[in-house]
């Protein structure tokens, strides 16, 4: 028996709706959190002021690194939007091939966040296609 539909508007913590969600939340510093949906990459969220970032790190590309590859990344960037690759270059010693996304902070909806994680899972596969030759 089918009835009638309620939807319902609730309000919670960034934190507390993941957490709900299921996913685990763990602390790494002030301000940033490793976000893991089972069976996924964890997420590096920073929450700052105005906007949310999320990030993917899919794994060092110093040996594998070459300008097909990153014609081939920048290419794909244009079918896993909204999330995309980039090269995290904070260590020059060890660059790092990560997924990128960010929210502005305000009226977030609970789609909003799930579909970032969503994407990040989609964009996750992608780039485990490309880069699955490189690694043989």
């Amino acid at each position: 028996m089918t009835g009638p539909i309620i939807h319902s508007t609730r309000s919670d913590t960034l934190l507390d709706f993941l957490q709900l969600k299921g996913m685990e939340v763990e602390s790494i510093d002030s301000n940033i959190y490793r976000v893991v949906r089972d069976g996924e990459l964890p997420v590096f969220l920073n929450i700052g002021e105005e906007v949310l970032s999320f990030e993917v790190d899919l794994g060092a590309i110093a040996d594998i690194q070459s300008e097909t590859l990153f014609k081939t990344l920048l290419d794909a960037n244009t079918e896993i939007q909204p999330v995309s690759f980039a090269v995290d270059s904070t260590n020059p010693e060890d660059l790092r091939l990560v997924l990128v996304e960010s929210r502005v902070i305000g009226d977030l909806s609970e789609r909003e966040i799930l579909s970032v994680f969503d994407a990040l899972e989609l964009a996750t596969d992608q780039a485990e296609s490309i880069l699955a030759p490189l690694l043989k």
